[in-house]
């Protein structure tokens, strides 16, 4: 698939390339970014071209990762955000904001955008959040977002090696007013 454009009030959304991979760089040199996703650390130069050059455009064109820079109008970076495919119907959601632009809402207005993009272009029925226990950051974007924290998940995520437990949530179509791809018959007590 080719890569979209998403646009929100205050919001560019788009794929990231060659001409990013400097703010990229800068961005991901962050502790806060290395310690809580899984980026390489030290996050180096060709980590970032090869994200830029290799990693987001092979993902896009098949269609199994749509990774999205946050940018202000102006060009600025202020997050990054990213939709994995990871079963039929289910996208998994990662995300991070930049230092300079953190407690604004950006990446919640982009996780909330690039949602509903999924669940009405890409025929996703259910969005899942992970972050590791202990991100609160990540998990008060989720929870603004929309997304129902589910639960723990012990030994769920490997971060540099090290298996951590992991909080998980999820937003489905109908917590944005939007219909289901799929049918979906809950759980009755």
């Amino acid at each position: 698939m080719e890569p979209v454009t998403l646009t929100t009030d205050r919001l560019v959304l788009r794929a990231v390339g060659p001409a990013d991979t400097d703010a990229v760089y800068a961005a991901a040199q962050d502790p806060d970014i290395q310690r809580w996703t899984t980026i390489p650390s030290p996050y180096l130069p060709e980590h970032a071209r090869s994200f830029t050059e290799q990693m987001v455009p092979d993902g896009w064109a098949e269609s199994s990762l749509f990774t999205f820079g946050v940018f202000l109008p102006g060009g600025e970076l202020a997050g990054m955000l990213a939709l994995t495919m990871r079963s039929l119907g289910m996208a998994e959601i990662g995300f991070w904001a930049t230092k300079e632009h953190r407690g604004r809402g950006y990446v919640t207005e982009a996780a909330l955008a690039a949602s509903r993009w999924a669940f009405t272009a890409m025929s996703v029925d259910r969005v899942e959040w992970r972050a590791e226990v202990g991100n609160h950051a990540s998990r008060a974007v989720a929870e603004r977002a929309g997304f129902t924290v589910e639960g723990t998940l012990r030994s769920a995520i490997n971060n540099k090696g090290v298996r951590r437990d992991c909080w998980v949530g999820s937003l489905l179509p109908s917590d944005l007013g939007l219909p289901s791809a799929a049918p979906y018959l809950p759980a009755r007590g």
